[in-house]
């Protein structure tokens, strides 16, 4: 029997029995997905959160799929999944909270002064022109990048639901808006790939390695030679110089 038969054969059991065993069954054969969204999100926590909690966190993203999953209505499985166990494990990151309101202005104030700085200098900031403008030393800006990059996905997830984030296709739902709103979200489009075309060559290749080529960190660093926390410091800057120049440009994400 194919995979594909199996999962299918799998679902028909379910959908008449109910049977927790073959809710397991289930859970087994799509536990793959948890992996795989947990070692994408892992690119914000650096060390602070063990990818074994992402796991577990998403675990209860997937249950809660399968229970709520309708066969019928035709929509891909790993699709729905996959949502269901992203919110899971950030909404579990949430109930941690382990974003206080102050590391939310950190990151405010460091999108400014990257923009200030780019905009003032007309190249990209480096590590220690920020830490400069911040009057602190190297070491205490990496450690604040190290701790705003939760903060960064919380932002980066509000940005998500309004249908923004890098990389995500503008559903075809947004085809049938006004044409003002089509030319809007096209500018936002533009103003992006432009902003990602200006980003230092490291950071790019992550943003492209991950929004674009959908890699989890692993693969990331497995790819650019570099350890994991070196490639989420790379993500956190790269996301704090897209929003810092997003900023301007606001009345337009808004709408």
């Amino acid at each position: 029997m194919s995979s594909a038969n199996k999962q299918l054969d799998l679902w028909k059991q379910y959908g008449e029995t109910k049977d927790p065993s073959i809710r397991e069954k289930l859970i087994l054969e799509y536990s793959h997905l948890i992996k795989f969204v947990a070692g994408r999100l892992s690119i914000y926590f650096g060390s602070n959160v063990e990818y074994d909690d992402l796991i577990g966190f998403g675990v209860f993203g997937l249950i809660d799929a399968i229970d709520k999953f309708d066969i019928n209505k035709g929509v891909k499985f790993e699709t729905y999944a996959s949502l269901r166990i992203r919110g899971s494990i950030i909404d579990s990151i949430r109930e941690m909270d382990w974003v206080p309101r102050s590391l939310r202005q950190k990151n405010k104030e460091l999108e400014k002064v990257y923009f200030e700085i780019e905009n003032e200098l007309g190249h990209a900031a480096t590590d220690q022109e920020v830490a400069d403008k911040l009057g602190i030393s190297l070491d205490e800006f990496y450690k604040l990048l190290n701790d705003v990059n939760v903060s960064s996905m919380v932002s980066l997830e509000e940005f998500l639901e309004q249908n923004y984030e890098i990389g995500v296709n503008i559903s075809d739902s947004n085809k049938e808006d006004s044409p003002e709103k089509f030319a809007e979200i096209s500018e936002i489009k533009e103003i992006l790939a432009d902003s990602i075309g200006k980003l230092p060559e490291k950071e790019k290749t992550v943003i492209s390695l991950y929004y674009f080529e959908e890699l989890t960190l692993k693969e990331i660093s497995a790819i650019m030679k570099v350890s994991e926390s070196r490639i989420s410091q790379l993500h956190t800057k790269a996301i704090l110089r897209l929003r810092g120049k997003m900023a301007r440009h606001k009345s337009l994400i808004q709408n």
